[in-house]
């Protein structure tokens, strides 16, 4: 990896031998390499939600000054510690000496959390509180926050909604691969290889805990009608918007969405999207003028969903995953990101 691509991502081109978004967000996912040394190990803890919930926090254990920047990185739809991107991170934070921590969304860090209630791409609220806990934990220590996906668009969901208030919290934000125009992702999620594939994956998981939610609170939701869902829309409209406040999922879509917020932003923020996502369409991206002068778009023509893979010098099989977190990193702890903006 050339030290000038580890910088920024905007010019991103993906190795040949991983052509179109599929490939390399299937490659990064599955094969890639995630980390250059050892693989991270965690500490985990229990929080104690406002509501008498719980989330569980994942603490990467390689050493950091106590006055090290904390990363904090927000995972996408089912994801975890253990996804790819969020080792790849840790080992980034390992190397510059980062302190690190990955909070679960409710039911996402192995057990089932215990309100009738779940998680959702624009629960700012819940953001609201991670963050603010993890700043009064260590006051002065500069808080540095990335989400990946749906965890993308709940961390601008609240950078916009925060407003001025957001800079006393967090130093800079970041958004990977959001899809922050929901009702456009999605769309593309619910049809044809997307369909297929993806929806697939993430509904094997997500019908099995509804239903456990279900038995946890008997008469949430219709067990049969939700043995029937094949898509993100069926499921959401079922499940997530009405168990969350939301009329239906056209109305969850539409106010859990980040797009229309990002102008609201008042602290520094980098909003990463490639045009070959194959769950966010190109022409659903946000334009420069209408995200303000606080926020830095990166837009390019590949990457895939969260993949971004390079090769290796001399070795192109089996590729790395570890260039986005660099680039984003790098951005986050850039000094200049942190200074006020006309």
């Amino acid at each position: 990896m050339q030290a000038s691509m580890a910088l920024t991502l905007a010019s991103y081109r993906a190795p040949r031998w991983l052509p179109g978004g599929h490939a390399q967000t299937l490659w990064s996912a599955v094969l890639a390499r995630r980390h250059q040394g050892p693989p991270p190990q965690w500490r985990r803890e229990r929080w104690t939600t406002p509501d008498g919930d719980f989330i569980d926090v994942d603490h990467a254990c390689h050493e950091a000054a106590p006055d090290a920047p904390l990363l904090v990185l927000f995972h996408g739809l089912e994801g975890s510690s253990a996804s790819q991107y969020a080792v790849a991170f840790a080992d980034f934070a390992a190397r510059q000496g980062l302190a690190m921590a990955v909070p679960h969304f409710r039911g996402c860090s192995g057990e089932m959390n215990l309100a009738p209630r779940a998680y959702h791409s624009g629960d700012y609220e819940e953001i609201d509180w991670i963050l603010r806990r993890f700043a009064a934990t260590r006051p002065g220590r500069r808080l540095l926050a990335a989400g990946v996906s749906l965890g993308g668009n709940a961390l601008m969901r609240w950078a916009g909604e925060a407003g001025d208030s957001a800079g006393r919290v967090v130093d800079a934000v970041a958004s990977i691969c959001a899809p922050l125009d929901l009702a456009a992702g999605g769309r593309a999620i619910g049809q044809g290889f997307n369909r297929l594939v993806y929806t697939r994956v993430f509904l094997s998981t997500m019908v099995p805990k509804a239903l456990g939610k279900l038995a946890q609170h008997p008469g949430l939701f219709d067990a049969d009608a939700l043995r029937e869902v094949r898509d993100l829309y069926a499921f959401d409209n079922l499940f997530t918007a009405p168990l969350h406040g939301f009329r239906d999922v056209d109305d969850y879509w539409a106010r859990a969405s980040a797009k229309p917020h990002l102008h609201r932003i008042r602290v520094p923020a980098l909003v990463l999207n490639a045009k070959n996502d194959p769950f966010v369409p190109a022409a659903s991206l946000p334009r420069a003028q209408e995200v303000g002068s606080w926020v830095s778009l990166w837009q390019p023509g590949q990457g895939g969903h969260v993949g971004f893979p390079s090769s290796l010098a001399g070795w192109p099989l089996p590729g790395h995953v570890w260039a986005m977190p660099a680039a984003v990193g790098h951005w986050l702890l850039s000094p200049q990101q942190n200074t006020r903006r006309s």
